[in-house]
């Protein structure tokens, strides 16, 4: 801002220039990193939340997508069908049913205290192959719900042995 001095008696007045064209540029650039900001932002709301949720396949989806799954590992729930179980010193080897369909689970490692025969269950592993029903599993997880509590009392104990 340039002031030109004036004469004897008169009053001082800044010269009239346009603004500078850099405060143009600048508000281009502070909306561009906000928009950066913005969208690393969502970015990592989408990755944590999608990465924190458990998703699963019942067994008849896992049968209809078998050519897509292969052999990557997945969640598998079915219910564990009874008269199927075989435990061994490495684990137990069963079947899980849903929709119609049966597959054989192999699973190593040792099966939580609660799993048993005609109980939902979700395995984590994968298919031995894309034309195999032999899933290969090294976790079983049993969740039982309040209501699968008051239905069947007797199928779960608490830590002292006694029904719920």
């Amino acid at each position: 801002m340039t002031v030109t001095v004036p004469a004897k008696g008169a009053a001082a007045t800044p010269s009239a220039r346009p603004a500078p064209r850099g405060t143009r540029r600048g508000r281009g650039r502070l909306l561009l990193v906000f928009a950066l900001l913005a969208g690393a932002i969502a970015y990592l709301l989408a990755e944590g939340l999608g990465s924190s949720l458990d998703y699963f396949d019942t067994v008849a989806q896992a049968i209809a997508h078998k050519q897509r799954i292969g052999t990557e590992v997945i969640r598998l729930e079915g219910l564990v069908v009874p008269g199927s179980i075989h435990r061994s010193a490495r684990g137990a080897d069963f079947e899980v049913s849903g929709g119609g369909y049966r597959v054989i689970v192999h699973n190593t490692g040792s099966p939580p205290q609660l799993f048993q025969p005609d109980i939902p269950v979700v395995v984590v592993g994968h298919f031995t192959s894309a034309a195999s029903t032999l899933f290969v599993s090294n976790q079983i997880m049993v969740k039982h719900s309040a209501t699968y509590i008051a239905a069947h009392p007797t199928r779960v104990r608490g830590p002292n042995g006694t029904s719920h």
